[in-house]
């Protein structure tokens, strides 16, 4: 599956406990979520979205230190 541009995978480890993993830049994350099928994606979802907030965010500092933005 996709979110965000970001590739992710779950498995189903045992009745209602789900496996999750994704993988942005050097950074592999992985959790388990105990749910329903219905809902499984959706943990694996807001935590890409949380990573991907630290990780623009230190790619922003980076390119502002670097003299390298379009702020004034």
């Amino acid at each position: 599956m996709k979110h965000r541009g970001v590739e992710f995978a779950h498995v189903e480890i045992e009745a209602g406990l789900w496996q999750w993993r994704f993988q942005i830049g050097e950074t592999v994350t992985t959790g388990t979520t105990k749910t329903v099928l219905v809902v499984k994606a959706k943990s694996a979802q807001i935590r890409i979205n949380r990573v991907l907030k630290v990780f623009r965010a230190i790619n922003r500092n980076r390119t502002d230190r670097a003299g390298l933005s379009d702020a004034p």
